[in-house]
């Protein structure tokens, strides 16, 4: 048996994007179930693994049921101690569970303000008193991480606090949220991480844009690294036997570098092309799928 996580929608679930980096940033297989903001509450999508009412949920391989984010950054620390979701050394430890803790029950004006939406960056958003003081203790936190561990992550190489701050630098981009210099380069080294990258590559090519998640600002281009050339092609055979999002067998195909990538319709094989940040996940999501 295999541990399970339940996340959300790719896009818009910042606690997803968290439990699912948990595993993901630190080589923790898991098979994913994706609840479906749409289709009802998600305690009704999850009522198998009661008392569990929110994503991120878990169901590990022995059964054991974990339904809050920050307790399983420690019940997989626990399990898997080489795996490094806290520092080793015990000053930086202790820093990275506090700021993780404070992320876990703070900045409620920056989070209800600037829901994650990796499909949208904006121009013209206003941020409120509140979200100007949630900004300046974001990056007091970070400024102190960073001069007490001298970088490049939080507490010197990545680990869980650095997951938890995930969406937090999300928002900033997406928002066009005004920081200072150093605070700038994190939330630069979030948008290039691969796995971040990954992660919003699925959310383009799965699930709906949800309105309720929308903002009446000007758009702007998603501040991350610029597309890779890729072009779609009528015919194959593509190197990899099945989509590396569904499963499914390939039908569709687009050439990149000399090699031929098949999809299992259009919209996946579209959304690949047209994403900035889908190349270097979907290369990693082939690997699979040879």
């Amino acid at each position: 048996m295999t541990d399970t996580l339940y996340i959300g929608d790719y896009t818009y679930s910042s606690w997803s994007l968290r439990g699912w980096l948990l595993f993901r940033r630190f080589g923790l297989q898991a098979k994913t179930v994706l609840v479906d903001f749409t289709a009802g509450s998600v305690a009704e999508q999850v009522a198998e693994i009661a008392p569990a009412r929110t994503v991120p949920c878990a169901r590990l391989s022995d059964g054991a049921l974990v339904w809050d984010s920050l307790a399983l950054a420690e019940e997989l620390a626990s399990r898997h101690p080489g795996a490094g979701l806290w520092p080793a050394d015990p000053a930086l430890r202790a820093t990275a569970r506090s700021l993780a803790a404070e992320m876990h029950a703070s900045f409620d004006a920056l989070r209800g303000d600037c829901p994650m939406n990796l499909r949208a960056a904006y121009t013209g958003f206003q941020p409120s008193e509140a979200v100007r003081a949630d900004l300046a203790r974001v990056q007091a936190l970070w400024s102190w991480a960073l001069e007490q561990s001298g970088g490049p992550w939080l507490c010197g190489d990545y680990s869980a606090v650095d997951a938890f701050y995930a969406p937090v630098a999300a928002r900033i981009a997406g928002y066009g949220l005004t920081v200072g210099p150093q605070a700038q380069a994190y939330v630069a080294a979030h948008l290039a991480d691969p796995a971040f990258r990954r992660w919003r590559a699925m959310g383009l090519v799965r699930g709906a844009e949800l309105p309720w998640y929308a903002r009446d600002l000007d758009r702007a281009d998603w501040p991350g690294p610029a597309p890779l050339a890729a072009q779609p092609v009528d015919t194959g055979p593509a190197v990899n036997a099945a989509c590396p999002y569904s499963g499914d067998p390939v039908t569709h195909f687009l050439s990149f570098e000399g090699s031929l990538y098949g999809f299992c319709n259009a919209f996946c094989r579209d959304k690949t092309a047209a994403d900035p940040e889908a190349w270097p996940a979907f290369m990693a999501l082939v690997q699979g799928t040879r």
